[in-house]
């Protein structure tokens, strides 16, 4: 599967969008005066910003854990795998340095240590830097593993209809088989009846032959020149009907 069609990636790409947009928002956060309204209206959405992309690499970390089950049913390796880990722990520890930075200006703890999160922040290598084959990203775990079964589940529709046309092929075949094997049982009962009349004939031309044998016996010389003549005679009067009239 390409980076273009995998969810990791375009739920990947949401989520570092959600952290860039964070960071800017923490750096403005740093510029406002402290104790003011904007400050503290500031602060909460932060917060809320952080706990929602902890969330979402939950839940990526979630469909990690069950790509790497069976990576090769979702078309990944064990190095694939390694750099989405690596990935996600990246963005976990973006996110919790900018909700550290928060909360230690929220507790009144000093510019110092907001200023020290500020530059732990711009040494976090950038994701597009660190990992320039990744490009996409997107949606949350429920889009991922919705995708992944959607994807299955028209694998098995696939297959079941390639079973029912190989079902129907099968039943075809067994159809001419069967009339294959009717049309050799009535060849075989014709060739029986052929083979029963030709033995009753051959006894039948065995006994003529035996009656003419006798009959040319008992009538001597005379009577088979007699026969002959006879024969001649009725010879000729069938070719005169059928070839002069």
């Amino acid at each position: 599967m390409s980076s273009a069609q995998d969810p990791f990636y375009i739920v990947k790409e949401e989520i570092q969008d959600s952290i860039d947009k964070l960071q800017s928002a923490f750096h403005k956060w740093e510029r406002i005066s402290p104790g003011m309204g904007d400050q503290v209206h500031a602060t909460k959405e932060l917060l809320a910003n952080c706990g929602s992309i902890e969330w979402q690499v939950d839940e990526l970390e979630k469909a990690i854990t069950v790509a790497a089950k069976d990576p090769a049913l979702y078309g990944i390796d064990e190095a694939e795998l390694e750099r989405r880990r690596r990935w996600t722990s990246n963005a976990r520890t973006q996110v919790r340095n900018v909700k550290t930075g928060v909360l230690a200006g929220k507790g009144n703890a000093g510019v110092g240590n907001a200023s020290e999160v500020r530059l732990e922040l711009m040494r976090m290598p950038n994701s597009s830097e660190a990992n320039r084959y990744d490009q996409y990203g997107g949606r949350d775990d429920d889009g991922f593993v919705q995708s992944e079964s959607d994807r299955q589940m028209l694998l098995i529709k696939q297959q079941d209809e390639e079973l029912d046309e190989l079902s129907k092929s099968v039943e075809r075949i067994g159809g001419v088989g069967l009339t294959i094997h009717d049309e050799l049982v009535a060849q075989e009962r014709i060739i029986d009846e052929l083979g029963t009349e030709m033995d009753s004939t051959k006894n039948r031309l065995d006994f003529v032959q035996k009656k003419v044998g006798m009959v040319m016996k008992k009538a001597g010389a005379k009577g088979q020149m007699m026969m002959i003549c006879f024969l001649l005679v009725l010879f000729i009067i069938l070719f005169v009907l059928v070839f002069l009239t």
